[in-house]
């Protein structure tokens, strides 16, 4: 058994980068499935719970603007990362070498009510059940509490929330392909982990996820 939770969403800004351009970040026109799961998931976060986005709605006009962003253009690699757990000096990023100034297209203005539900897992414990899940989700996002906070695909970019307040969606009057978008990472192998896309369509500013077959 599962159980269908509606969540408003909103905010300034927006970026949902496309993972085959690397230099300039170039955001998808829609939140991607695994963005608003990461949101719901800093509202609520459970090992005993699966989230599965269903539907999202759109219910701003689709809007970009043109920004400068400073960005690191290193990494810390993860041996150096070891070593400093080995105790053997401290890695780190110089500010004044390492950051550059990158071009990026973002969205302004978004607007969107996201129809996901959850599933439990092998992880729950014997006292867990979805009732109880379900309400823990209820009194959070009604007291707009989170775990972590919420953004829309940047920290500098953060996302308010409430429960939707029932009734129909007022969704933009749009429809159009959205080509193929990222779905979500698959970890199910620690040491592979590959993204996961799917054929997304907007009809009438709803793109429906659940459904839909995801190419690995």
């Amino acid at each position: 058994m599962s159980y269908g939770i509606q969540l408003e969403c909103w905010g300034k800004y927006a970026l949902f980068s496309r993972p085959e351009l690397k230099t300039e970040r170039v955001t998808y026109d829609v939140i991607t499935p695994s963005a608003a799961r990461g949101i719901i998931e800093s509202i609520f976060w459970h090992p005993g719970l699966r989230i599965i986005v269903d539907r999202i709605h759109v219910l701003n006009e689709i809007r970009h603007n043109n920004v400068r962003r400073n960005e690191v253009k290193e990494k810390i690699p993860a041996k150096k990362i070891e070593q400093m757990i080995r105790g053997k000096g401290i890695p780190m990023i110089s500010t004044s070498d390492d950051i550059q100034q990158r071009a990026a297209l973002i969205l302004r203005d978004v607007h969107y009510v996201i129809d996901f539900h959850f599933e439990m897992t092998n992880r729950a414990n014997d006292s867990d059940n979805e009732g109880k899940f379900k309400e823990i989700f209820r009194r959070r996002i009604e007291k707009g509490q989170f775990y972590s906070q919420p953004y829309f695909g940047c920290r500098e970019f953060p996302a308010h929330f409430r429960a939707w307040k029932g009734g129909p969606v007022p969704t933009i009057h749009e429809s159009r392909d959205l080509g193929y978008m990222l779905y979500d990472l698959d970890f199910s192998d620690r040491k592979d982990i590959h993204p996961m896309f799917f054929h997304a369509k907007m009809v009438d500013g709803v793109v429906n996820v659940s459904g839909e077959k995801v190419l690995k």
